[in-house]
């Protein structure tokens, strides 16, 4: 066996246990502060948005978990979503809270001046922790609005007290095999302060919380010019990485497909990972997608989106560490990036091809969804009732 085959072996083995989560929210409607724009098809509950999920793994065989978000995604019977998900071949992910869309948050939810807001967003909080333990999550996923837009506004630091204990709460309620995972966000909607504005202040809260807190990324929340992979490389070296939130932007929170703004940065994040040996499923990372289609087919372009981890992936687990530990050594700058490069230029494609034949799939999954006729089923079935969408 050549060298080359050796390679090739060792990357479609790590690249068989990669598992990327899906999120119920991107099959829905979605758009921006100005429009929501509808789609023909779209799902109308839960189900639907599960049954749209289990077509992406089958056609990625890679995507076999659906991330819920609550009360976009609240139903009467959780046993029974998680029924329904298992017999599409899929199970139910990490449950992400909503407290940014009732009018009483206006001022904030768990850091609001108001006693009774920051008891009814704990009280939420707590709701999804119970909502984990009928479907079996592992991380509930928490992302606040919280901040001010004017000096003055509020304290400052009353705030970061005020959120130390809505989390000291919430992560008591956990059960031993459960997560809570902080996410950070620059700004927006807070304009002035937000309350978890980077992944420092989430770090830090999550070393008050104990080892079951970690920070989540999302590649979408950062400043221009912000290095990613060193906040990834930092964060697995602390152990303290608890999953991603892989979205793609141009100027801020854009949630484009991940990928498709900046293909190197996603290269060089998941180097970073396969760097840290942390592609296993014992390393504990949640690879999951958080982005809004609002003017691209839904499906195709989470499949598209899971294709472009699945591709950076395969790139980064190229990387010839042995030669790039020679040239680091050696103080060799140029030959150190070349061999970087030479791992990002690699068309990866037929060996990903060859990958999903050997697993019984088709080798070109977008090209299979367009075959398979699934979205003219959908489009006819899902006429009447209330489409999905933000706040539904």
């Amino acid at each position: 066996m050549t060298r080359t085959d050796v390679t090739r072996d060792r990357v479609k083995r790590a690249l068989r246990a990669q598992r990327i989560e899906t999120p119920s929210w991107a099959y829905a409607n979605s758009g921006t502060r100005f429009k929501v724009f509808t789609q023909e098809g779209v799902p109308r509950d839960p189900y639907e948005k599960i049954a749209d999920a289990a077509v992406v793994h089958r056609l990625t065989g890679i995507a076999p978990t659906v991330a819920l978000h609550i009360p976009w995604d609240r139903v009467d019977d959780y046993t029974d979503l998680a029924r329904h998900a298992a017999d599409r071949g899929v199970t139910l992910g990490a449950i992400n809270a909503n407290v940014f869309q009732d009018d009483d948050y206006r001022l904030g939810s768990v850091t609001n001046p108001d006693p009774g807001v920051r008891r009814k967003a704990v009280d939420h909080l707590l709701e999804c922790v119970d909502i984990m333990d009928r479907t079996g999550s592992r991380d509930l996923k928490l992302w606040f609005s919280d901040g001010t837009n004017y000096p003055g506004q509020d304290d400052i630091r009353a705030r970061q007290d005020r959120l130390a204990v809505a989390l000291r709460e919430t992560y008591d309620r956990l059960g031993d095999n459960q997560r809570l995972l902080l996410e950070y966000k620059l700004f927006e909607p807070a304009f002035y302060a937000t309350d978890v504005p980077d992944w420092g202040t989430a770090y830090a809260h999550c070393l008050e919380l104990g080892p079951r807190a970690r920070v989540v990324i999302d590649t979408g929340h950062h400043a221009p010019g912000t290095n990613i992979e060193f906040i990834v490389a930092f964060l697995l070296r602390a152990g303290r990485l608890g999953g991603f939130d892989f979205n793609s932007r141009f100027y801020a929170d854009d949630d484009l497909m991940a990928g498709a703004a900046d293909p190197f940065q996603l290269f060089r994040i998941m180097y970073e990972i396969v760097r840290g040996d942390a592609l296993r499923a014992e390393a504990g990372i949640a690879f999951m997608l958080d982005q809004c289609h609002n003017v691209e087919a839904k499906i195709p372009a989470i499949i598209r989106s899971v294709l472009n981890v699945q591709e950076a992936t395969a790139k980064a687990l190229l990387v010839d560490a042995d030669a790039l530990a020679a040239a680091q050594q050696a103080g060799d700058v140029l030959g150190a990036n070349a061999v970087l490069m030479d791992a990002y230029n690699s068309d990866v494609r037929p060996l990903l091809a060859d990958l999903r034949t050997e697993l019984g799939l088709d080798p070109d999954p977008m090209a299979a969804y367009a075959r398979s006729g699934y979205f003219e089923r959908i489009r006819a079935e899902r006429v009447g009732g209330q489409q999905a969408g933000w706040g539904a």
